[in-house]
């Protein structure tokens, strides 16, 4: 059977990872706050619809990607949202990044009407959500996950059950602390080597080749060599992000002093009115540190 999907949140993600299961031939239907998102995904032949009710009644699997936990539970659960058309044996893929706590209590409450739910957040920014090459980290079902794994492989490259419900939740806190302190310490280089008089790119040329390769110094130390901030991956969301890593150590008592110190530096930039560009720019932040000659 071919599955027919619905999706939910069509921004700078969600857009193009929907335009890759509908070239992978899925037939598919959207729904976005603001209608004018939808044309575009119309006009490459998904069909439109009024509600995530709406949505949910007519297809098989409903992905959601959408900012924050509030807004997963308002198209999920809110007075037209999924549940309100969901039938027994239905899937929702929720692809944003989001409590893994809140995870878990939605997926026992969609459970109850006879709702499968994978927390799938991805990885790869928006060049990898265009090019179809995203890492999806899932928890939940591996039954489920084997039914829908056709159409995630139209959407990224790398799949990884990772566990549980809210387990994949859990590898995307762990992934966004991780390239929240790689930035963090790029920025710190970067700026030491300019203290120094050492050109930066010349530097980055030079860690590339070693143990300090990672892709956060191909992608992001670009940005912040060139000073050109278009977002993948805006600083506001990194912010909600690493909010959501804090408090998920702090339920767990644990100290992550590192994910502390770069927390304070996203949430630096955007302060400045930056959250809107790459959260790479924290590069500004860390130089607005350096002692002036």
């Amino acid at each position: 059977m071919t599955l027919r999907f619905g999706y939910i949140g069509l921004g700078i993600m969600g857009r193009p990872m929907t335009l890759n299961l509908l070239r992978a031939g899925f037939s598919g239907t959207v729904w976005a706050r603001r209608a004018e998102r939808m044309e575009p995904l119309v006009a490459e032949g998904a069909q439109r619809s009024a509600s995530p009710a709406e949505l949910a009644a007519s297809v098989d699997v409903v992905f959601v990607n959408v900012s924050d936990t509030p807004d997963v539970e308002e198209v999920l659960f809110g007075a037209h949202g999924v549940i309100q058309g969901a039938k027994p044996g239905l899937v929702v893929v929720d692809h944003s990044t989001i409590s893994p706590t809140a995870t878990m209590r939605m997926a026992d409450r969609l459970a109850e009407k006879g709702v499968d739910m994978l927390d799938a957040p991805v990885s790869g920014g928006e060049q990898g959500a265009i090019s179809g090459t995203l890492t999806i980290m899932v928890g939940g079902k591996a039954p489920v996950l084997d039914k829908v794994r056709p159409l995630l492989e139209a959407e990224g490259k790398t799949i990884t059950h990772v566990g549980d419900h809210g387990a994949g939740q859990m590898a995307k806190a762990c992934n966004q602390l991780i390239i929240a302190q790689t930035m963090m310490g790029i920025a710190e280089a970067f700026t030491m080597a300019e203290a120094a008089g050492v050109d930066p790119a010349r530097v980055r040329e030079a860690l590339m080749g070693g143990f300090a390769y990672s892709k956060v110094l191909e992608v992001h130390a670009e940005r912040m060599l060139n000073r050109v901030y278009k977002p993948g991956f805006k600083a506001r969301l990194h912010k909600k992000d690493m909010a959501i890593a804090l408090q998920t150590a702090a339920d767990l008592g644990l100290p992550v002093p590192g994910t502390a110190l770069a927390t304070q530096l996203i949430n630096a930039a955007v302060g400045q009115g930056r959250g809107e560009e790459d959260s790479a720019v924290v590069a500004e932040v860390q130089r607005l540190l350096a002692p002036k000659a």
